[in-house]
């Protein structure tokens, strides 16, 4: 599979690289950022992966994410994919919402017409791009791990859920954790699945987790100043979820933060070095 350089620029002695490639499975060009520590040759290092929000792009991380410092440091290579598939004939919500369409994958397979000829990000992240990056990046696959931001965080709860062993950690940041129970999820859910709740089931984190599925750790941070917290992002069911299921999470109430990046940018450094015990210590 080809992949294409955007830019490539020096940062704490590593490169932050931007990718293009043509997708088999959005059937569309997509982007995606990637930051490789300085190494040795031939040398495969950890990757973690992060899951962007709604209405981003690769390059919201990228831009202020502030995880360089601490990947270059640690030896992890961090990847940073879209949100959607974009480009021309990419359907997007016809009134021009944020919370659907272009921008707003939510990381789900679709099945309804017109979206389900591009919007296949379930299998874009767990099979194209993964397979992409092990082809053409210093990549240990058996080292993995994943974390993403509201709509992202979503993303990688439920994409380490469906595919247990795959990753060593899972850590989020103000993630939507039943999008069931939201009005965020139940629009897009109904858009791209259609009526039927028992497809929904297979994206919802606190669904999974009640019907048996587990992380092998799990780290959320959510900030208290969040006007997206009681109505979208539920954090009280996630908490009752690992509770009820004896599953192992760190769930912290962050004082005074709201949905922004600035509390991201925050706690990105402790995140990853929380990632990095486990990648590293049970290597």
């Amino acid at each position: 599979m080809s992949l294409t350089i955007i830019s490539s620029v020096k940062a704490h002695g590593g490169d932050q690289r931007v990718y293009s490639h043509p997708s088999s499975a959005t059937r569309s060009e997509m982007v995606f950022s990637a930051f490789i520590p300085d190494h040795e040759l031939g040398l495969k290092l950890p990757v973690v992966w992060y899951l962007s929000g709604l209405t981003c792009t690769h390059a919201n991380v990228t831009e202020k994410g502030e995880y360089r410092a601490a990947c270059a440091e640690l030896g992890l290579i961090f990847i940073a994919p879209d949100t959607s598939p974009r480009g021309e004939g990419v359907p997007d919500d016809p009134e021009g919402a944020y919370d659907f369409g272009l921008g707003a994958g939510f990381y789900v397979d679709a099945t309804q017409k017109p979206f389900a000829k591009h919007y296949q990000m379930r299998s874009y992240l767990e099979a194209e791009l993964p397979e992409l990056i092990a082809e053409h990046l210093p990549v240990d696959l058996d080292r993995q791990a994943i974390m993403g931001h509201s709509m992202g965080g979503h993303g990688a709860l439920t994409l380490a859920l469906r595919n247990p062993g795959r990753f060593r950690s899972v850590s989020a940041f103000a993630p939507i954790v039943a999008p069931m129970a939201c009005p965020w999820g139940q629009k897009a859910l109904t858009g791209y699945l259609g009526e039927s709740q028992g497809a929904w089931m297979a994206y919802d984190a606190c669904e999974l987790i009640e019907e048996g599925a587990r992380l092998p750790d799990l780290l959320v941070d959510q900030g208290t100043a969040d006007p997206f917290l009681e109505t979208q992002l539920k954090t009280h069911l996630l908490v009752h979820a690992c509770k009820a299921a004896n599953q192992k999470a760190t769930i912290r109430m962050q004082e005074g933060y709201d949905h922004s990046y600035y509390f991201i940018s925050t706690f990105m450094d402790e995140h990853l070095r929380w990632h990095h015990e486990r990648l590293v210590g049970a290597s």
